[in-house]
């Protein structure tokens, strides 16, 4: 399994890729100084191996490495991981 989280901008989504095969994607919209992260889904069939949390990690980690846009968990599942992962907490508060 090799895996890859790439930003489509002209999407508005981070795509996770496994063996170059989409199976996942993170939907955001840009809004002022806002990055809202509305929808997370990945492939029934791939669910239960974590690609969602490394979807999600790796999504907010180029946010921070790359923007200074404060992270709206709009989407339940990125609310939730955010939660359990209270270093990323910050991002919501910049």
């Amino acid at each position: 399994m090799s895996v890859e989280v790439r930003n489509d901008k002209s999407q508005n989504q981070y795509t996770i890729l496994d063996d170059g095969r989409p199976v996942g994607f993170a939907v955001y919209q840009v809004s002022g100084h806002d990055i809202a992260f509305t929808h997370t889904e990945v492939d029934p069939s791939e669910q239960g191996k974590g690609l969602a949390s490394i979807l999600v990690q790796e999504a907010l980690d180029d946010v921070k490495a790359t923007t200074d846009l404060r992270v709206v968990p709009a989407c339940s599942y990125v609310a939730n991981w955010v939660e359990k992962h209270q270093e990323y907490e910050e991002l919501t508060r910049r």
